[in-house]
């Protein structure tokens, strides 16, 4: 075993012997790459001392150098990185959920690369707000009377419930106490906010005289969770946000509306199921709605608050809005993504997010064969190449009961296993994520983008060159 130690190269011929083959890692810090390399060897003596090493030669420079290059390359990969989503589901929240449009990208880069006016009144010279940015243009999308943006929905939901509700009761109905992803459930928020909730109805059909009757001295509110990632069906009743607003006006007690992942246009006229529009629900008299940036209205992470002027001001006023207020990078993201909204016309076509939901089952077919044709040419008799036809998933908690129709390309490889070749692609750079169907790897090419044809293409070459 002595000998085997002794076999191993010294740490500055090493980096020398690195450097030389790549070249581009001497603009990194020295200490950096070396910390690597140390981390590298480390491994190298535990396997010599169990055993996986007999012979010197296998333990020199010319025999470990490829080895420490791919060692070295992984360990310098960004923890956050690219990846393609082939898995179909558009608003896939363990990829970061909604996709920017261009127009977004430039002004997050604008943004991040120059000072900006951010909380500077180019009026006065003086200290000006940030809410600003883009109250004006969610009032005019919405028709609300203000509006204010902090960091997601359920900071929203938090700030609401804190600012309007603290120490009194929240009217909810039983079948409308959601849970979404990570484990955020309405009650739990409710709680941390301070306000009591005060559940109304049966789980499947509640009625209007159900919150009349729960209505005390103690009522804050009258709130509604849209149930977007989830269906209640068969006998069935729910009161309208109309009804809602109609005793709410009655009582002086204002009409909260959760609608988790808004959206500012129609999609059944896409042929998807109707869901309400934030704009319907201002129309309809709520007082507060709240909704996500980040899913179906197709920008960056952000909880919006739109509403009456009065209830705006007092959560403006709440300490808790400086902790979950937004950076100028999402508010860049968020302003420009609105902008696009203003022409209904192309806004489906200019944000990636919509253009995906609303992409058809045949667009998606004749995407399909394009791809096909050039995995088959690339990969030859090392894999069978196929289409299916299949479902899309909007994702993001969005019509959970609608599938979008698709076309799949299935890779089945001839050499190796699906679940290996699907561990091979999450180590690929890029990862490739897609899906396990029917025993064979599947793309989805609705959420595939034009530029990452190529790198599908490349890194499958690659997954399946290792045999």
């Amino acid at each position: 075993m002595k000998t085997l130690f002794q076999a191993l190269p010294a740490m500055d011929v090493c980096l020398e012997a690195l450097f030389a083959a790549r070249p581009e890692w001497r603009a990194l810090p020295r200490a950096l790459v070396r910390e690597n390399v140390t981390a590298y060897w480390n491994g190298v003596r535990a396997d010599i001392k169990a055993g996986l090493y007999t012979q010197p030669c296998a333990l020199g420079l010319d025999a470990q150098l490829p080895h420490i290059q791919k060692y070295v390359q992984a360990a310098l990969r960004p923890r956050l990185r690219r990846a393609i989503n082939a898995a179909g589901v558009v608003v896939h929240t363990n990829m970061g959920r909604s996709l920017l449009a261009q127009e977004a990208v430039q002004a997050v880069a604008q943004a991040a690369g120059h000072y900006t006016n951010l909380e500077l009144d180019l009026s006065t010279g003086g200290r000006g707000s940030r809410y600003n940015i883009i109250n004006d243009i969610l009032c005019r999308l919405t028709g609300a009377e203000a509006a204010l943006v902090v960091n997601n929905n359920a900071a929203a939901v938090l700030l609401v419930l804190d600012t309007l509700c603290k120490g009194g009761e929240v009217l909810v109905s039983r079948g409308e106490l959601v849970e979404i992803g990570g484990s955020f459930r309405i009650p739990d928020i409710m709680e941390k906010s301070g306000a009591v909730l005060h559940e109304v109805g049966a789980t499947n059909r509640t009625h209007i005289r159900d919150y009349a009757a729960a209505l005390n001295e103690n009522t804050r509110a009258l709130m509604r969770v849209h149930t977007s990632n989830y269906r209640i069906v068969g006998f069935h009743k729910a009161v309208s946000v109309e009804e809602l607003v109609i005793l709410g006006r009655k009582h002086g007690l204002p009409v909260i509306e959760d609608l988790g992942s808004g959206s500012l246009i129609d999609f059944s006229t896409y042929g998807l199921p109707y869901e309400p529009t934030v704009q319907s629900v201002v129309a309809a008299g709520a007082d507060i709605v709240t909704f996500s940036g980040d899913k179906v209205l197709g920008s960056a992470q952000a909880g919006i608050i739109v509403g009456k002027k009065k209830y705006i001001d007092a959560l403006h006023a709440n300490q808790l809005t400086r902790a979950l207020r937004q950076d100028k990078l999402c508010l860049a993201a968020l302003e420009a993504t609105l902008r696009l909204y203003a022409d209904q016309q192309t806004v489906c076509a200019t944000i990636p997010t919509l253009r995906m939901i609303t992409m058809t089952g045949q667009e998606c077919a004749q995407r399909a064969r394009k791809l096909a044709r050039r995995l088959k040419a690339k990969l030859g008799e090392r894999a069978h190449i196929s289409i299916a036809e299949a479902e899309s998933r909007v994702g993001g908690g969005a019509f959970p009961e609608r599938g979008l129709a698709t076309s799949v390309v299935r890779v089945q490889p001839c050499a190796c296993s699906v679940p290996e070749l699907k561990q091979r692609l999450l180590a690929a750079d890029p990862p490739l994520i897609g899906r396990v169907e029917e025993d064979a790897f599947c793309l989805d090419p609705r959420t595939i983008q034009d530029k990452e044809c190529a790198d599908i293409v490349r890194v499958l070459d690659e997954a399946l060159h290792q045999n």
